[in-house]
């Protein structure tokens, strides 16, 4: 698998070999080949996933597994290079799928072992013909910048390279001087470009590329006109853009499958060239798979092997995609594509979150010289939830911040330096600028705080600017199920792992936390009490996010009350939703941080507080100080912020047991919270209340 990876042996594995490889035909790493799954039509595969699940790791180490070794490369659609134009070239003659092609083709271009560099005389071709399109008021200078860098796509690295490249030089003095003069500015272009395929050091195969434009609809079997069409159509925009560039494409497809045609060819280059296209979810990523599909859904064949990162995973282009998971990729695909739907050509993986062993290996590699607890593997997993790039950010925190950092959210809010050049900064904050949509981050912060649609609105409504409505609110949730986020029932933003850098971050805005207070006293009168007889989850909400302001007293009485006679798996989920409220380290009585460093919880659940405490009047003090010890061990112990401590762990387990003896008929469940809820906050699993199917047991009332 790749060697700085985890988790995804399914795609990089050897022997047997992985995705990857039966697709590439070639071992990473290795010149030495290895059987195709797919021998005549390939797959377009999606690694597909929410941000921060390594896609784009994925990406960067099958670049360097195949580089040097088959023709590979590597573009990131996010990049600035994308965005518009540059150089003062006019828009109408400059797309995301335009450039893409001459940086993929500048990659693919590199000599590999074995095998000298491939040209591309069809694609230089047409995009001579497109940039000539924006050369009318442009001066000499940008027009020779423009013509040779695509040039150089047809320049190969035999023998007569050096006159080669005189000739490029000659080329673009002509290009130039064509389009400096008084005739038809593209035609004149187009034409001295052609003209170079005439010279007698062009090999034949060179010289039949020049005619592949004839082919271009109504060209007449004229390369001329076929370019010239192209050009037009490139500048009308919208669907005869589509057009155009779905022709470039082709180009591109057609020069790769020309530099593998003869005996020697296949000889020398063992590996099918590898395309590798990063948030494919922006352009120019659908423009370069679209055109890809449909060609091959029309026989038009290749031999490419397309992996695109893609964000999310419910893309309404995607419809018919065969969707596997990496587990049942990693042997064998079992692709086979619908002959009347161009998306069915598209293998869409998902790639899931790494494992609690990956976690310990991956912390354990960038913590080696230094002394970790021994529950900050597992609490990292609990808190990232697998997250690949939350493990790694951690892990980096714990090299640079142990001992010093107590627990994860010391580790969270510690700087990491993570570039020589630059300085460190929170860590949270560096984790938050790669998981959440930048233009949305301040409402976010705000609105993690929410459980629904309703109370996202009452959020907005305080504490939002007035210009964000519900509308807003509707348009961000399916944002963030766009983004590849999960939809999780009680919670506003589903993903646990971002909500809790999202809360960080509402608490430390301000210094006094003032924001932070006004969300949970929100959202406290949001759910107040409507009637007599009230739904008892809106009761369990408000003490939630009373518990998250430091008022644990209605908890307590409300768990102590309901305890007689509420069934007592509803009593356990009660309790460990309740107790899941937001901690983040102590404050004074004022509301000031608390300068230790004294988990007053834990100081609660073991008993140190009780004789100090003033028992309300009235009540079984007994039962009242049990609960009271066992809700704040409960908050202790799933706080994804904290580290289990193994003596609230005890407490927890005695004061199950003991409360198992009050409760015959529910007994049993008791027992067994008591054995199951200790082992699994010690191994960073969320607390299961016994013979319960809920997946995300923190996340509802």
């Amino acid at each position: 698998m790749g060697r700085r990876l985890h988790g995804r042996g399914a795609l990089f594995d050897t022997d047997p070999a992985g995705l990857v490889p039966r697709l590439v035909g070639l071992r990473p790493h290795q010149h030495r080949a290895t059987p195709v799954e797919h021998p005549r039509e390939l797959p377009y595969v999606l690694l597909a996933g929410g941000r921060g699940l390594g896609k784009s790791a994925v990406l960067g180490e099958l670049r360097d597994a195949y580089k040097g070794h088959t023709p590979v490369a590597l573009i990131d659609c996010e990049d600035v290079q994308f965005a518009g134009p540059s150089g003062g070239r006019p828009a109408e003659a400059w797309s995301p799928v335009s450039q893409a092609l001459l940086v993929v083709a500048e990659q693919l271009a590199e000599p590999v072992t074995g095998a000298g560099r491939i040209t591309f005389p069809r694609l230089m071709s047409g995009l001579v013909a497109v940039a000539a399109g924006g050369w009318g008021d442009a001066d000499s200078e940008r027009v020779r910048r423009e013509v040779e860098r695509i040039l150089l796509l047809n320049e190969g690295g035999s023998w007569i390279a050096g006159f080669a490249g005189r000739m490029a030089g000659r080329v673009t003095a002509n290009v130039v001087a064509a389009v400096s003069g008084t005739g038809p500015l593209v035609a004149s272009a187009i034409e001295a470009t052609l003209e170079s395929f005439s010279d007698s050091f062009v090999n034949r195969r060179q010289q039949r590329a020049s005619a592949w434009w004839h082919d271009y609809p109504n060209a007449g079997r004229d390369a001329r006109r076929g370019l010239i069409l192209l050009s037009g159509h490139f500048r009308a925009g919208g669907a005869s853009r589509e057009h155009a560039e779905r022709y470039l494409v082709r180009a591109l497809l057609a020069d790769l499958n020309d530099a593998y045609a003869g005996v020697l060819p296949r000889m020398q280059r063992l590996g099918r060239p590898v395309v590798l296209v990063d948030n494919a979810q922006t352009a120019p990523g659908p423009g370069l798979a679209d055109a890809v599909l449909r060609d091959r859904a029309e026989g038009v064949a290749d031999q490419v092997v397309f992996v695109s990162g893609l964000r999310g995973t419910g893309h309404p282009a995607l419809r018919s995609a065969v969707r596997r998971t990496l587990a049942e990729v990693a042997r064998r695909s079992d692709w086979t594509p619908d002959p009347a739907a161009p998306s069915s050509r598209v293998l869409l993986v998902t790639l899931p979150p790494l494992s609690p062993d990956d976690t310990l290996h991956l912390v354990g590699a960038a913590c080696a010289d230094t002394p970790l607890p021994p529950q900050l593997p597992y609490a990292t997993y609990r808190l990232t939830r697998g997250n690949p790039l939350g493990i790694v950010l951690l892990a980096e925190s714990a090299a640079q911040n142990l001992p010093g950092a107590a627990s994860l959210g010391e580790l969270l809010t510690a700087d990491v330096r993570l570039h020589d050049d630059r300085d460190g900064r929170a860590a949270y904050l560096e984790l938050l600028d790669r998981l959440v949509p930048s233009d949305r981050l301040d409402e976010l912060t705000v609105l993690a705080a929410s459980h629904d649609h309703d109370s996202a609105r009452a959020l907005a409504e305080a504490l939002l600017p007035d210009d964000f409505g519900p509308a807003d609110v509707r348009a961000l949730e399916t944002r963030l199920l766009a983004e590849g986020l999960p939809q999780v029932p009680g919670r506003f933003v589903g993903d646990s792992f971002v909500r809790t850098l999202l809360l960080l971050r509402l608490h430390h805005r301000d210094a006094d936390h003032g924001q932070w207070r006004r969300a949970h006293e929100t959202l406290i009168r949001h759910y107040a009490p409507l009637t007599a007889d009230d739904d008892p989850s809106r009761a369990r909400y408000r003490l939630h996010h009373e518990l998250a302001v430091d008022g644990a007293e209605s908890a307590v009485a409300y768990l102590r009350d309901t305890f007689p006679t509420l069934d007592i798996r509803v009593w356990l989920r009660s309790l460990r939703f309740i107790a899941s409220a937001p901690y983040f380290h102590a404050h004074d009585e004022e509301g000031h941080d608390f300068a230790g460093r004294d988990d007053r919880r834990a100081a609660v659940a073991l008993g140190r507080t009780d004789a100090q405490y003033g028992v309300p009047e009235g009540v079984d003090p007994v039962l009242h100080l049990r609960v009271r010890r066992l809700l704040h061990a409960v908050w202790q112990l799933t706080d994804p912020l904290a580290l289990p401590d193994p003596k609230v762990c005890d407490r927890l387990r005695f004061e199950l047991e003991q409360l198992s003896n009050l409760r015959p008929a529910g007994n049993a469940l008791l027992w067994r919270a008591s054995r199951d809820w200790p082992e699994d906050a010690l191994a960073g699993r969320s607390l299961r209340v016994p013979d319960d199917d809920e997946d995300e047991p923190d996340g509802e009332a």
